[in-house]
């Protein structure tokens, strides 16, 4: 059944005051209104609102349709307009995080399932090898020759430091090949570009470690959405779940990593409870967590925080107590830009 005389009010300021009823709206569904969004459809029958949809560049987010129009077309309609922007916008790769029990709709329009928590979340895409497609990348990237020991490393180096050159190190010293990723999105302070080529300078010298750009199959906080998870202790939990066994399941399995080394996190809770659940799901498919001890400068463990809080205050002479040569090298060129 079609109902065709929705009123359609389409937002892209996120300080449009009506995001308001739009949050509101989404609190009757038991979900909460993200704070990242690009674009948001609101469709309107007799100035009430009965259904809407948003997305921040390639993912889709906070869909939902009244109880009483369900059945109407109002969902075709608000993922077919989100889709059509997206891609008029150039996003052609589209995913969508939400409840197991909402997938079947986005199969429909072409969705394929990734990989799932239970009935939490499912992640979803919209090309049906894509997750395949960037395995065989990264096999691309990795030279053909035998490996008994491939460990990993996943940073996103905002900047690069002594600290992440500690860890990076240290994996290449006790093994025959390093995978390292960065994330990917352009959510830091220093842009995607800066951070890979930051890293690609750092590890140079390394002969035994493979860099790759994680793209947007490993999940970092800035990509996690956590509007359907009202459990607000929950959320941490399933993206480090999620995270894992797709690392596990098609990274790992595609590459033959047995090992993910991670820096200790002595300042953040949420940090250790990540290492904690992301070791107990790597157990399970046979690959090991080994957490290093943080390297430090006068008895301070060197963090990317500290390097940005001295870069932004222009103290550049400071910075080379936590980074190597060519992070201040890049950075300081990079003074006269920001």
């Amino acid at each position: 059944m079609e109902y065709c005389n929705f009123e359609e009010v389409i937002i892209e300021n996120k300080d449009d005051f009506t995001l308001k009823y739009v949050e509101k709206f989404l609190n009757e569904y038991e979900l909460d209104l993200d704070k990242d969004l690009d674009y948001t459809l609101v469709l309107y029958d007799n100035d009430k609102i009965i259904g809407t949809g948003s997305f921040e560049e390639n993912i889709l987010k906070c869909i939902a349709v009244s109880d009483e129009f369900k059945g109407f077309g109002v969902s075709n309609k608000i993922i077919s307009n989100l889709i059509n922007e997206q891609y008029r916008r150039g996003y052609t790769h589209i995913f969508v995080y939400t409840k197991p029990k909402n997938s079947l709709i986005f199969r429909d329009f072409g969705f394929y399932d990734i990989e799932s928590v239970e009935d939490k979340v499912i992640l979803l895409e919209n090309k049906k090898n894509g997750i395949k497609d960037y395995c065989n990348k990264l096999i691309k990237e990795t030279p053909k020759i035998y490996f008994e020991n491939i460990a990993s490393v996943v940073i996103n180096a905002n900047p690069f430091t002594l600290g992440h050159r500690y860890l990076i190190e240290k994996a290449s010293r006790e093994n025959d090949l390093v995978h390292v990723f960065v994330l990917w999105e352009n959510k830091s302070f220093f842009s995607n570009v800066d951070r890979y080529n930051m890293v690609e300078k750092g590890i140079a010298d390394l002969e035994n470690v493979v860099l790759h750009k994680a793209n947007d199959y490993i999940i970092s906080n800035a990509t996690f959405p956590s509007y359907f998870i009202r459990e607000k202790n929950e959320v941490l939990k399933m993206q480090a779940i999620l995270d894992s066994k797709i690392f596990s399941s098609y990274i790992a399995k595609s590459l033959n990593i047995t090992k993910r080394y991670v820096g200790e996190e002595p300042f953040s809770k949420s940090t250790n409870e990540y290492n904690k659940i992301m070791k107990r799901v790597l157990k399970e498919y046979g690959l090991n967590l080994i957490e290093i001890k943080r390297k430090e400068f006068e008895n301070v463990a060197i963090s990317a925080s500290k390097v940005r809080e001295l870069f932004k205050q222009r103290c550049l002479d400071e910075i080379k107590n936590f980074v190597p040569k060519s992070t201040y090298d890049y950075l300081f060129n990079l003074s006269n830009v920001y």
